[in-house]
Order: C-alpha cells, then structure tokens, then sequence
C-alpha cells in the first residue's frame, strides 16, 4: 500500500476509502462487539464432512464437501451439531440436480432450494430430500456463485460470471415458487472489469478468481452489494430501498492491475471492508494482496484492523471476511476450524472457555467446528 490516507471523514457522509492509502491500525477483540457460538458437527461413520456451510436456521445447519467433483451429498444437523440425516440428490434426470453449487434453508416452508450449476436451475426439496419443483424460469439467468433468502416469497441471487459482462444486472430477485424475476436490482458502471487474473499458456489457460463475497448480509434483512466495475458499494433494504454505502478511489476503470475494495461485516458501530489486489505470482503460487480495513462510525475514521479472538490464550487473528454468504438476521459470520488444529491448540494450553471444552472431546478425525459470529443482541 503507497500513501498515507486522511483516517477522519466527515460526521453522517458516505464512508471514502483511498485504495492505495495507508492507514493507522486498529487492534479489537471480536467478543467486544460480537457474540460468539461454537458447534461442533456430530461426527459418525454417516456424517463425514469436510464441513462447508451453506444455510443456517433457528433449528437446522446444512453442510456439503466442498471440491472439484461434488458428491453431491447435503448434510442436515440440528443447531447443536447433532446429524440428523444425509440428502444426496445428484444425477441426470429432471428432478435431480448434476453439480451441487449452492444451497439455502427455508425454515418457514421446511424447504431446500438448490442451485445446479451446470443446468442453471434451481430445485426445491423438503426436509427429507424429496423432489417439490424446479424453478425452470431461471434457465436463462446466469447465476453462477449464490441463491439466499431475500424474505418469506423471494431469493436473492448473484451472477457469479468473472471473465465476461454475462447478465446486465448481477443481483436479482426472483420468486421461491416459479422463479420469475420479482424486481432486478441495478448497479451502474461504464465498462466491464473482471477481477479475475489469467494466465495463457501454449496448451492451456489458468485462472485465479478473488473469492471475496460481492452480496454480504447486513443487519436489519439488508444487503450489501458490490459489483467489481463500479466504484459504489450499496445497501439494499427489505423494501427494496437503496443507497450508497461505501465509495472507493481511485476509480477501478483507472487501476491496473486493480485493487478491489470488498465489504464483510457492518454493525451498529463498524463497517469492516477488505481490498485486494488482482495480481498473481504464477511460478510462486502466491498474490491476491489483501489488506482489512474497519470504518468506525463513532470516532468518524477509517483504520487497517486486526481483530483477536478471546477464547485463545495469545492473540489469535480472526477473518471478519468469509466466502460463504449468509441470508440471516442473527448471523453476521461463519467459520470453520478444523478439529486437528483445535486439538494441537488444546494440547499447548491456548484455549479458553466453551471453545477449550470443545476441543477436549474431538480428536483429530472428527468433523470440523463450525464459529459462528452472531451480532449483538440489543
């Protein structure tokens, strides 16, 4: 990062970040503004997981593998890690879906919708797995990364394409029960730009994709959304509402390579963001420069953060950015951490807490721990 930025801005503006600036930093303790759960998925012969999870209610958690060739399988567990049950659906035929890319709970409707990455539909199952319909009219709309609740009748769903100006409007909604769009949402910009960095070799072509989330979960049923060619970042309300939230600069049209500036969290207090650099090190393997950023709306300035976790004994960082969108009002967050370092960190003493008597009962084979970061209850 070259610079220095101005961290004070102006009380009740739009929150400016200077993507190549330096800025002062700003240690937190994630419990100070957070809340913290721990579940730790039930490990038997039948639940082996790798523990990606997708959708989370008041009384389920769905997970899947998460790989080059999906299994296919959708792992349903209680809100204490309890597995209840294996849903594998994958096939040819018409009520089953080829290549498993993303999933979201309807508690309400005791539905699961699922999106197929290769026939670009979306599938509705129960709770047991059984086939309930196809939304058939999303055929057309190349949503390639996420479906999430929007609210009791709709889904919100992003276009994940990274190297082409595939669907005009990223965002959309569409409705849960034929998939028909409800309202297109807009984000203006002048030209495409990709994120994606390529490499073209004699025989073949690589690509490395920057896998921040561009439609984050806010509190109070908003939406963050953030389109990779426009220099604005928005909030999208229940009502449909919307309004600039974040702006970037320089402008991303002016940058190469270009640093891409991605929001995570926003609280009552912070809004955290991250930047990223599109430039890749093919023969080390390495790039994708990140550096976190938090906007502190009391104090009316911007810091590079570091956030600790409370329930080690050291200071241990803790990602406030996740590649797993959340449709939840209670959930700001999501992480997993995986039994074999939890049972090391146990051993050297640099656990605390629940998540120290969590880590006493796992052993290096079990399932994954999934860290659930909830926001504040009033």
């Amino acid at each position: 990062m070259a610079g220095c930025g101005e961290s004070k801005q102006p009380a009740g503006e739009l929150i400016t970040v200077d993507v190549t600036a330096g800025y002062p930093k700003k240690e937190l303790i994630l419990q100070d503004f957070m809340d913290v759960e721990y579940i730790p998925l039930e490990t038997t012969d039948e639940f082996i997981t790798m523990g990606w999870l997708h959708s989370i209610g008041k009384e389920l958690i769905l997970v899947r593998n998460r790989n080059r060739a999906t299994d296919g399988k959708i792992f349903v567990f209680d809100r204490n890690g309890k597995g209840l049950r294996v849903i594998n659906r994958s096939g040819q035929g018409g009520e089953e879906y080829s290549f498993l890319l993303g999933m979201t709970l309807d508690e309400d409707r005791d539905e699961i919708f699922v999106s197929d990455r290769d026939t670009r539909k979306i599938l509705v199952y129960d709770l047991s797995g059984k086939f309930k319909r196809s939304l058939d009219n999303t055929k057309d709309i190349p949503y390639e990364m996420g479906i999430y609740n929007f609210d009791r009748d709709n889904l919100i769903c992003q276009d994940g394409t990274l190297l082409s100006d595939g669907h005009p409007d990223r965002f959309m909604i569409i409705s849960k029960q034929d998939g028909s769009i409800t309202r297109e949402i807009e984000i203006p910009y002048k030209e495409f730009i990709s994120s994606a960095v390529l490499f073209d070799g004699e025989n073949f072509r690589s690509v490395m994709p920057i896998r921040n989330r561009m439609l984050v979960p806010g509190p109070d049923s908003s939406w963050m959304l953030m389109e990779n060619s426009s220099d604005t970042v928005y909030r999208l309300m229940s009502d449909y509402s919307m309004a600039p939230l974040i702006a970037r600069t320089p402008a991303i049209q002016s940058m190469s390579p270009g640093i891409f500036l991605y929001p995570s969290v926003l609280t009552g207090r912070y809004c955290f963001m991250q930047t990223v650099k599109a430039e890749w090190d093919w023969e080390n393997n390495t790039g994708h420069t990140r550096v976190d950023l938090v906007y502190d709306m009391e104090e009316k300035a911007l810091f590079e953060s570091v956030v600790y976790n409370a329930d080690f004994t050291g200071k241990q960082p803790v990602s406030m950015t996740s590649e797993v969108t959340f449709g939840n009002n209670e959930i700001a967050l999501v992480h997993k951490l995986e039994a074999y370092e939890l049972v090391e960190a146990y051993e050297k003493g640099e656990l605390k807490g629940r998540l120290a008597e969590i880590a006493a009962t796992l052993d290096e084979e079990s399932n994954p721990v999934i860290m659930l970061i909830k926001y504040k209850k009033k």
